[in-house]
């Protein structure tokens, strides 16, 4: 017997989370890791908590993630983004709540690519006039 569960794609810069969502008893599992774990700073583990604690579901759910690509900081926005994806097929209601505090849309900023002829992005080569 399959046990159900609420998905959610979750992205930031080049991070990708692949979120479930179980019905348990909150614990948070991040490639096989417990998220306190996986992410060591706080500040990173309050981004992963705040969908649920916006939508009085912290310790309603057991969340299982596969997240790959990235830095550290991309991947807990990414997570973030997964899990409140994941939170609307609980709740249809919770998507007011969640889309005003901005969880539901994709941050799409990403690195801007090198230019040729430069040294960066933006940064050019130094010009000498004489």
């Amino acid at each position: 017997m399959k046990e159900e569960y609420f998905y959610g794609t979750g992205r930031r810069k080049s991070s990708v989370a692949r979120t479930r969502l179980y019905s348990g008893s909150g614990q948070i599992l991040i490639n096989g890791r417990p998220y306190q774990d996986y992410f060591p700073r706080a500040t990173l583990q309050m981004i992963i908590n705040q969908p649920l604690k916006l939508t009085q579901s912290v310790g309603r759910f057991d969340i299982k993630v596969n997240v790959h690509g990235g830095g550290l900081a991309g991947q807990a926005e990414a997570v973030r983004h997964g899990i409140s994806r994941a939170l609307l097929g609980v709740e249809q209601e919770n998507r007011g709540i969640l889309k005003k505090a901005g969880l539901l849309t994709r941050d799409a900023r990403i690195k801007e690519r090198k230019k040729y002829g430069q040294r960066g992005a933006r940064a050019k080569f130094q010009y000498s006039k004489r």
